[in-house]
């Protein structure tokens, strides 16, 4: 597939013209944006866990044709014209790649993912516009003029037809009847035929007006665009074949594997069921049959039936062994409730010890300030999409005190991650979850933290993250202390997903060698 860069060069070695129309960029049947990016990395970008900076293709352009001025004066009108500039460490290899002297870059990053190019009919390169301009226009007289010279042709009374009686002179070698028929042949013939504009006066306006119907038809097709093919069509940019299919297919296998797999036995469920399905029924009275005892009191007398007895108060034990110590609980202790209290009070100390969070803890700054609040940080750590905090206040986003997002995994597995901007609030357990926290820079951030608040020793327990814009200056505590720091753009949010995908790269990796006992 066409990549910009190599076009550009292409074009530029064998001098042709490179045709830039709107917001298009046109190299003969290929043409792309002007904001599309090549996959020439900016020097400095990709180093150290920063994201990757492609050159775009107006960059590029605008280099070549100012190559002649010197480096400030082309910052200054590419300033001023609104256009990224080429940085000064890069201008000498990209120059001789571009020009023919060498064959490849070190800055040519072949695994970047291109944007597929558009067609362009080859019937709008070979015709321009200032062709089309310089025809001559048909003046509205002569319009009308033609108009009504096919009105009058029209209008015009039609041949008779052709007899016997209407042929006055006779051919000596044909006969009357041979020349009415050819002469009918011929009038057949003609009306199924186009006539050729023989005539003066119409000849040349009707040619006329066809000539402006092709230039108007072609001014038209000039500016058509194909926009897909049949190729392009089955391309996608934004899905990946093996992270997507193949992970909806490992679901699917899995899914099966459970569906197929035998159930496990459960010995815990199966001596508590075995029990019930031998209660002895006959012997034990049931208050809800109760009504076929009432007229025949006798057939109770053989079979020992307490006929005001109940299952109120009694045991699991006591109801499968029968109704030996059914008789004596009534009489001296009408009431047993006193025999399930010690059940519900010998379980309660188990009911109170829970079972520990496995929930990993990830701390915010509290300041409005901040580039990650809580109103923004479902957008970045989940959605992986960076939405200012303004923003999120605008469409009307209330602020929660705690956050409980869900990661997405490959795989359609999420793990929940909770995030707190108030560090007081967590005891000694939560601390053990506490696996990131993102600075802003001020020490005092930390006051009041374990470990004495010294964010040394802190950072050298969590992992730490620091966000900032790409164009503003570094603080100087981030850049002394052990912090992973995320450049992000103010307005290429198409470069925020491989941004903040670091974080949770860095994120995995210190949980599964610090704190392997949570969730990530």
């Amino acid at each position: 597939m066409a990549d910009p860069l190599s076009l550009l060069r292409q074009y530029n070695v064998n001098k042709k013209e490179i045709i830039e129309r709107e917001s298009q960029i046109i190299f003969g049947e290929f043409s792309w944006p002007k904001n599309v990016k090549t996959n020439y990395l900016m020097w400095g970008s990709g180093k150290d866990g920063a994201p990757k900076e492609y050159y775009t293709l107006e960059c590029l352009l605008f280099l070549l044709k100012n190559v002649g001025l010197t480096h400030p004066v082309y910052v200054r009108q590419a300033a001023a014209e609104n256009i990224p500039v080429v940085r000064r460490p890069d201008r000498k290899d990209l120059l001789a790649y571009l020009n023919g002297e060498t064959a490849t870059a070190a800055s040519i990053d072949k695994s970047a993912p291109l944007e597929i190019p558009t067609q362009v009919k080859r019937t709008a390169e070979t015709e321009s516009i200032e062709t089309v301009a310089k025809k001559p226009r048909l003046e509205d007289l002569q319009v009308q003029r033609v108009k009504e010279q096919l009105a009058a042709r029209l209008d015009a009374p039609k041949e008779a037809s052709v007899t016997i009686d209407n042929i006055k002179s006779l051919s000596e070698a044909m006969s009357v009847e041979k020349i009415a028929a050819i002469k009918a042949k011929r009038l057949a013939k003609k009306r199924t035929t186009i006539k050729g504009t023989d005539e003066p006066g119409l000849g040349s306006d009707l040619r006329g007006m066809l000539d402006f119907d092709v230039d108007v038809t072609k001014d038209i097709l000039s500016r058509e665009r194909q926009w897909r093919t049949r190729t392009t069509i089955l391309q996608s940019t934004g899905k990946i074949f093996a992270k997507n299919i193949l992970a909806i297919l490992t679901s699917i296998k899995a899914r099966e594997e459970g569906r197929n797999r035998p159930p496990q036995p459960t010995p815990a469920i199966t001596p508590r069921a075995t029990p019930m399905r031998t209660v002895p029924q006959p012997t034990m009275y049931n208050r809800y049959d109760q009504e076929r005892f009432i007229r025949q009191k006798e057939e109770t007398e053989g079979f020992k039936i307490d006929t005001m007895g109940t299952y109120h108060g009694m045991t699991l034990k006591s109801v499968t062994e029968g109704t030996q110590p059914k008789k004596p609980t009534p009489q001296p202790n009408p009431m047993p409730a006193p025999q399930a209290q010690p059940r519900v009070g010998s379980m309660s100390p188990i009911s109170t010890n829970k079972r520990p969070s496995r929930t990993p803890i990830i701390i915010i700054p509290a300041a409005n300030t901040s580039l990650i609040t809580m109103y923004n940080a479902r957008d970045i750590l989940q959605d992986l999409k960076f939405v200012s905090t303004d923003e999120k206040k605008a469409q009307g986003a209330k602020r929660d005190n705690e956050i409980l997002l869900q990661r997405r995994k490959e795989g359609g597995l999420t793990v929940p991650y909770r995030i707190v901007d108030n560090p007081s609030k967590l005891n000694h357990a939560d601390w053990e979850r506490v696996v990131a926290v993102f600075v802003m820079g001020p020490a005092w951030q930390f006051k009041g933290w374990p470990w004495d608040g010294n964010p040394t020793e802190i950072f050298s327990k969590i992992c730490a993250f620091h966000l900032k814009y790409d164009e503003m200056k570094l603080d100087a505590n981030v850049g002394r202390w052990a912090v992973h720091v995320v450049h992000l753009s103010r307005t290429k949010r198409h470069l925020d997903r491989a941004a903040l995908m670091v974080i949770w790269e860095k994120l995995d990796k210190y949980i599964m060698k610090e704190k392997p006992h949570l969730r990530y």
